[in-house]
């Protein structure tokens, strides 16, 4: 098996869809020698913030000299970057042994009558696989969809259990009110791990507090209510927190401090389980962290900017950063969201200060909802909203109506900013400046401005 071939195997196993429970991946694991269990793991959960969560933890690690396994979801631009380790993407050559294994252990449970392992837990399982082929020292695990059915939370007792922001999203899945879906996430909390979790809504923080006392786990809680001298800028933002003053993180976006905050503390908890970050190492890792697709600006003129916003809790911030970066300033949309996503609350909360929305998808995605469909969930915000066919012709008809001085905020699901953000590198490696490509508007963008039957 090469690398195309297990990318071809993996991507052929979403046909299985998403089975939550935990017996097929722990037959799954069971069958490859179950590596999880010879893993050091910090477990993340949250509805918001994970992945930067999970980003500032490895970085900061690796920079402390530790052997740092890191695994992520969804995918950005390509299926590798879920692996890491040292902040190093899983080469091809090994992505493809550890597929290969994988595969062979999943089609001999198929073959023996067990239902075939999914898309999530066929990477979940080459994670660990890999972790301990590598000899992690540690390994930093994002849950993919809540905690307790989610195909991670096979791992033994997690040093430390990190929870991020909890809200809505997940519904008809994790439950229909705040404390349901509380308490999905909570299901990463097993005895002799160490809990840290960012300040929740009082329903939310209720459901912690009492798994934590159930299952005999200490609880930190991390209040960024308490971090202080915050300077912000689209390059980055200080603040002090507790003993460490005047911290550089190298993410924009006003609720990064929120993550950062929580991240501390983890790495506080980790520290009494002997994995020591110094101080100068904590400083470098949070100065060049990097979290693509979290309010981050990929190009100029007019500037760009990529944010994962996908549920409500995620569009209220991100309309906190655009209002405190962005004031008075020439605002286009690129909007693109998946179908069992709240796609009507997400545009309510946004669509009331563009001059222009252009909707888009990944079509190469099922779930993904039809630009024309979400357009007219957008039309009653924005009169000015046009379908595109895809991200790059939306990208060159937003730069149109930006012009250079404009602010293009493009966010959603990440798998159509994959594509976005692909289409940005390719110019730019072309040589052509951001812009340059807008100098005609696609004639296959249909504008509900100019054509009201659709």
């Amino acid at each position: 098996m090469n690398a195309t071939e297990a990318l071809e195997y993996v991507e052929g196993c979403k046909k299985y869809g998403v089975v939550p429970g935990l017996d097929s991946i722990r037959r799954l694991l069971e069958r490859l020698g179950d590596p999880q269990k010879e893993l050091k793991i910090v477990h993340i959960a949250g509805t918001n913030g994970k992945g930067s969560v999970l980003a500032m933890l490895s970085g900061a690690l690796f920079r402390a000299g530790f052997r740092t396994g890191a695994y992520s979801s969804p995918e950005l631009a390509e299926h590798r970057d879920m692996f890491r380790i040292n902040g190093k993407m899983i080469p091809k050559t090994e992505f493809a042994k550890s597929m290969e294994q994988v595969s062979r252990a999943a089609e001999e449970l198929a073959a023996e009558g067990y239902p075939h392992p999914t898309y999530f837990e066929v990477d979940t399982a080459l994670a660990f696989l890999w972790f301990r082929e590598k000899k992690c020292d540690i390994a930093v695990v994002e849950t993919g969809m809540g905690g307790l059915e989610d195909a991670t939370n096979v791992i033994p007792a997690p040093l430390v259990c990190v929870l991020a922001s909890i809200s809505m999203d997940h519904m008809g899945v994790l439950g229909d009110t705040l404390e349901e879906i509380a308490a999905q996430k909570a299901g990463i909390i097993k005895p002799g791990s160490r809990v840290v979790s960012l300040l929740q809504k009082p329903e939310a923080m209720r459901v912690i507090e009492e798994a934590c006392e159930k299952q005999g786990c200490p609880l930190i809680v991390a209040d960024p209510r308490k971090a202080s001298g915050i300077r912000r800028s689209l390059k980055g933002q200080r603040f002090s927190y507790k003993g460490l003053k005047d911290l550089f993180l190298s993410l924009a976006g006003t609720w990064q401090i929120d993550n950062a905050v929580l991240a501390l503390e983890a790495l506080q908890a980790l520290s009494e389980e002997g994995f020591l970050v110094p101080e100068p190492k904590l400083r470098q890792a949070f100065g060049e962290v990097r979290w693509p697709g979290r309010f981050q600006v990929i190009a100029g003129s007019p500037l760009l900017v990529v944010d994962g916003a996908h549920n409500e809790a995620g569009a209220q911030r991100l309309m906190e950063s655009i209002r405190f970066y962005f004031t008075n300033r020439r605002i286009v949309y690129i909007i693109g969201i998946l179908k069992d996503k709240e796609a009507e609350k997400i545009i309510r909360l946004t669509c009331s200060i563009p001059e222009a929305v252009i909707t888009t998808s990944d079509s190469a995605n099922p779930r993904s909802t039809p630009p024309v469909e979400l357009a007219e969930l957008v039309r009653p915000y924005c009169a000015n909203v046009t379908a595109a066919d895809s991200p790059r012709e939306a990208l060159e008809l937003a730069e149109l109506l930006a012009g250079r001085d404009g602010i293009i905020v493009a966010f959603g699901s990440l798998s159509f900013q994959g594509k976005l953000m692909e289409g940005v590198e390719e110019r730019q490696h072309a040589g052509k400046r951001p812009g340059s490509a807008a100098k005609r508007q696609k004639s296959g963008a249909r504008s509900l401005t100019q054509h009201n039957s659709i």
